[in-house]
């Protein structure tokens, strides 16, 4: 029997006319391609069918906190309330405004007075609107207790779809909803060990939009007559990480510049666009929801707006809409008063994640 050699040197056997094993081999490999296709099809169509029966089992490319808010997602920062017109008034501004959500830094009636404060807000913005809160120094006397202003925020919470919160609430605790994380403390009120938690949950936190809410200041980072109250460490923690930092507390508004340091009070820019990264942050008091306003008593350069009695400033609340123009790493601010002033207003830009991440 003859042998043959290929092109490549490889030796083969001459089996004859009709003998050949080629064409039944490729006849095998075919039937075996096209099983293997099949098969697959086939697991693809029931992975297909699960994800649309269960939209938590689609694959996200980030976690939802690290993708940001939805787009036009709207935030109400305010503090030091009350009871009656001015804070209605307040409260339907920011209903008006078409917020999402509110954060109040602390001091709520003034009236230990649990059950009028919540119904204040469900009469104007719902039973259900999600509205987060941090202990005040006129709040600690109803803050616990199974009516107390805490048992009120835990109710409110359990009818918010999608909230996740831990810890001691509004004392020492994290929320997650719709993207954004907030850190609410009793930093200078209640509790203690707020620097070490706050740069703990900062270290661990994906989110790409966050903020340290809590209700005193120190006297540098306000305009009017409070004192040194929080302690720097909870300043700084956050401007470490990132984080906004929202506070009541004095009856005014005003707002810091770009920061790199919020103990030696150093300027990072002037820019009324402000990049948030770790290491650089900007602090804010919105604490004229109501109660009262107080006059200027500092003048710091490292205040990039000031709106009090000075100014003939009127209650209102701060306003972001995170998600605008379709870019989730972006905000814009203003301040707004229940007479339609607007004092102040700036864009944000998240640089803690680049690029912002989107679900799929």
């Amino acid at each position: 029997m003859m042998k043959r050699t290929d092109q490549r040197g490889y030796r083969f056997r001459n089996r004859g006319p009709g003998r050949s094993t080629r064409p039944r081999m490729l006849a095998i490999l075919g039937l075996i391609l096209w099983a293997t296709i099949l098969l697959l099809a086939s697991g693809t169509r029931q992975l297909s069918a699960a994800a649309a029966a269960d939209p938590a089992t689609r694959p996200l490319t980030m976690p939802p906190s690290a993708a940001g808010p939805p787009p036009g997602f709207t935030v109400a920062f305010l503090a030091d309330q009350g009871l009656g017109s001015n804070a209605r008034a307040v409260l339907q501004l920011i209903k008006d405004e078409g917020a999402d959500m509110a954060v109040h830094m602390g001091d709520f009636d003034y009236k230990d007075d649990p059950d009028a404060w919540d119904q204040q807000i469900s009469d104007i913005l719902g039973p259900s609107f999600p509205y987060f809160i941090t202990v005040g120094n006129h709040d600690t006397g109803s803050w616990g207790g199974s009516n107390g202003y805490q048992a009120k925020f835990q109710q409110r919470l359990d009818r918010i779809p999608g909230v996740q919160c831990s810890g001691d609430l509004g004392v020492k605790s994290t929320c997650s909803y719709q993207g954004i994380e907030l850190i609410l403390s009793g930093a200078g009120t209640m509790g203690s060990g707020h620097d070490s938690y706050i740069r703990q949950q900062l270290a661990q936190s994906d989110a790409l939009w966050r903020v340290c809410a809590w209700h005193k200041n120190m006297t540098k980072m306000q305009v009017g007559g409070k004192g040194n109250e929080t302690g720097w460490g909870v300043y700084e923690a956050c401007r470490e990480g990132g984080a906004i930092v929202a506070t009541g507390h004095e009856h005014s508004y005003s707002r810091t510049y770009l920061m790199s340091s919020f103990e030696n009070q150093v300027i990072a820019n002037q820019s009324s666009t402000l990049v948030l990264e770790p290491g650089k942050s900007f602090a804010f008091v919105s604490g004229i929801a109501g109660k009262s306003i107080r006059n200027q008593d500092q003048d710091w350069p490292w205040m990039a707006a000031v709106y009090t009695s000075d100014q003939n400033a009127n209650y209102g609340a701060l306003i972001c809409q995170f998600n605008d123009n379709g870019d989730p790493s972006h905000a814009s601010c203003y301040f707004k008063d229940i007479d339609g002033n607007v004092p102040d207003q700036f864009e944000l830009v998240s640089a803690l994640i680049s690029p912002p991440p989107t679900i799929t």
